[in-house]
């Protein structure tokens, strides 16, 4: 305890150190203005006057560097909304629903030369879907709950535009936007990219204007949705007076894998529907009523290293079954590429207290190699109130739940979602924010972090301010089910059952 009170000590002296100068430093000043006489004014007043041209010069460029200023920095980019979309209850599959569910996608397959029922498989299967930290109120397509299943492109299709248009519908009808008034569009999924692309869905159903900025992004997996945000603000920073759609997305019917390869078997387990639509705005009369402004978006790619290009990388198993293989290397190259990712955060959002620590031992760990084995860890709790990990399976939260330094509440919200939602691919972070404004922890000032994990391999980041004390917005995924959490899983428990705790606020 000693311990924690001497850093937060020495957190709060670095933090403030030049306040602290300040004030003795005001407090002189004003000591001497005191005794100024009216002789000593008037001496001023005389020298002002015999350098007018230079007191004018300093004045004149001062006003420029000001105008300057003010005319090249970045808009705000205001986050007015977002609606999570929540499927209608009969798409709800439990535990053993979604063991059903597989089995009838393999009996479906004509083509497949291994019994249907192969036990080893399906006890792999049935292995890794209880140990996955989900719970059995996720929700699966229309198209694959149908008995036989259809994984046809119509059903896809069905899907897709189910999430896209719920999530919109949700978003229009809380933030009273008039359609026409978008003037950006960026609609991500990775698996299901139709001709027309979606975001020419999207303007055809809701009747977007014809000059609208649209873009579709497909391939870039589960951090997508960072991305879409990241390209979002730019277009905001260049189109002023307008707003920005950001639509994420997945498509599990066109995903699921119907072969043997067990690489490939695993994202049957995890992953879920779900989507999140997302309103920017850079209109500076929308910060009254947005709730949260954009401080930082970082994006790291490790691509260029063959283990991370290929550690989830879609292709034909031994059979032709087209399906996503997961590298046993993922919870490594995650890793990796959160610390080159956060080498570039650290600075825009640590306080000069942790900047300093981990300057020290930087020198220290290059002079005494030897002797100092690691880096400092910075204390990302000292700048960060809320963190948003992509709820992408139990390891990989573990992994950066420890590579942070983060206690059990700080990942409370990615665990919550990963069991109620599954894992939704790019729109899991929001679910998670959404999980955060439900238990009523987001307060004014409070800065929360989306932490994204995709193919690529690709780690982003995004960091909100909130601009007020934010409450859960109307038809929020979690009202009906927020006291049941957060749940408290037994790993070493080979059944599905969850024993819940009493939900903190």
């Amino acid at each position: 305890m000693t311990s924690v009170n001497a850093k937060l000590l020495y957190h709060y002296v670095l933090t403030n150190f030049f306040n602290l100068c300040l004030f003795p430093l005001t407090a002189l000043l004003a000591g001497k203005a005191s005794r100024l006489t009216s002789n000593d004014l008037y001496h001023f007043y005389s020298h002002l006057q015999h350098n007018l041209i230079t007191v004018i010069l300093l004045f004149a460029f001062t006003a420029f560097g000001l105008v300057l200023y003010i005319v090249t920095r970045p808009k705000p980019v205001y986050l007015v909304d977002y609606s999570c979309y929540l499927p209608p209850p009969h798409l709800k599959v439990s535990v053993s629903k979604a063991m059903d569910i597989f089995y009838q996608i393999r009996k479906a397959d004509t083509s497949r030369n291994v019994a249907c029922d192969d036990p080893s498989s399906l006890d792999f299967l049935r292995k890794i879907q209880e140990r996955s930290g989900l719970g059995d109120e996720t929700y699966s397509p229309q198209g694959l709950i149908n008995v036989p299943p259809r994984k046809t492109f119509a059903a896809s299709r069905e899907e897709t535009e189910q999430v896209i248009i719920g999530a919109l519908d949700k978003l229009f009808e809380n933030t009273k936007v008039n359609p026409r008034e978008i003037g950006i569009l960026v609609v991500n999924s990775s698996m299901f990219n139709p001709t027309p692309s979606l975001s020419a869905m999207v303007v055809n159903t809701f009747k977007l204007r014809s000059n609208i900025k649209s873009f579709s992004l497909g391939g870039m997996g589960c951090s997508a949705g960072v991305i879409a945000i990241d390209l979002a603000k730019d277009l905001l920073h260049v189109h002023k007076n307008t707003y920005a759609l950001v639509v994420s997305t997945e498509n599990i019917t066109q995903g699921i894998y119907a072969g043997e390869n067990r690489s490939m078997m695993v994202s049957n387990c995890l992953f879920r529907v779900g989507g999140a639509a997302i309103l920017l705005s850079n209109k500076p009369g929308d910060r009254r009523r947005s709730k949260y402004k954009l401080c930082h978006t970082v994006r790291t790619h490790t691509g260029a290293d063959d283990m991370s290009f290929r550690c989830v990388q879609q292709g034909d198993d031994e059979s032709g079954k087209i399906g996503v293989c997961l590298s046993k290397d993922i919870t490594v190259v995650a890793g990796i590429a959160l610390k080159k990712n956060i080498a570039t955060l650290g600075p825009l959002i640590l306080p000069l207290s942790e900047k300093f620590l981990f300057l020290v031992t930087f020198i220290a760990k290059k002079l005494l190699k030897d002797k100092i084995k690691h880096y400092y860890v910075p204390d990302f709790k000292l700048a960060i109130d809320h963190f948003c990990i992509h709820a992408g399976g139990r390891a990989v939260i573990d992994v950066l739940e420890k590579s942070l330094g983060l206690s059990p509440i700080d990942v409370e919200a990615s665990r919550s979602t990963l069991h109620r939602f599954g894992n939704t691919s790019s729109s899991s972070i929001w679910y998670e924010l959404a999980y955060i404004e439900a238990k009523g922890r987001m307060k004014k000032g409070n800065r929360a972090w989306q932490i994204a994990l995709g193919s690529g391999f690709k780690c982003n980041s995004a960091v909100w301010v909130a601009l007020c004390n934010v409450k859960a917005s109307a038809n929020s995924p979690w009202e009906h089910c927020i006291d049941r959490y957060p749940v408290q899983i037994d790993s070493g428990s080979s059944k599905s059952d969850t024993h819940v705790k009493n939900g903190r606020t």
